[in-house]
């Protein structure tokens, strides 16, 4: 005669996985893989965003490339101050946050309303001394601040600027060649 005989149930070793845990252990991994993921997007993105380096070609012109965005950004300076300008042929002047006007020591100025694209804001005229990308210089410039970009060095580039510049726009690419009476 056979006999079934059951064995007690096994209590889990001391190092062996409960199910809990390795539950646990999966969502973490899962969790983990994706966050790894978007933070490599996230920094790819940053990337492709970034405004390329204005070239100076050898007849003075500078060449500024279109973003990813579709947008014309180029690196530069309010005061010897480092901006990133989003190129604004629209923009009737030069505007700057107001981190970056505290920090190129525009103070005072004129208190005034600005109509933008994006409605009203409060700002100041105030002067800088110079604008600059690249090897293109604009001395006592007009600055709008109040400006509310992505970034506290984000400015606009505006007419008060460009039309000191021919400003040739190509495919892809805009030029920006000095005039005779650039100052």
């Amino acid at each position: 005669m056979r006999m079934n005989v059951t064995p007690p149930p096994r209590s889990p070793q001391k190092n062996e996985p409960t199910p809990q845990s390795v539950a646990r252990r999966s969502t973490f991994l899962f969790l983990l893989f994706w966050l790894v993921v978007m933070g490599g997007m996230y920094l790819a993105m940053q990337h492709f965003v970034k405004p390329a380096q204005a070239k100076v070609m050898a007849d003075g012109a500078v060449r500024i490339e279109r973003g990813m965005d579709g947008h014309f950004r180029v690196k530069g300076y309010v005061n010897d101050q480092p901006v990133t300008f989003l190129v604004d042929t629209g923009a009737s002047s030069v505007s700057v946050t107001d981190v970056l006007a505290d920090r190129a020591g525009l103070e005072g100025g004129e208190k005034v309303r600005f109509r933008t694209a994006n409605g009203e804001r409060d700002g100041r005229i105030v002067v800088a001394d110079e604008v600059r990308i690249a090897s293109l210089r604009v001395r006592d410039v007009r600055v709008g601040t109040g400006y509310t970009g992505e970034d506290s060095d984000d400015a606009l580039l505006g007419q008060n600027f460009l039309r000191f510049f021919d400003v040739q726009m190509s495919g892809d690419e805009m030029l920006l060649r000095p005039r005779k009476s650039a100052r």
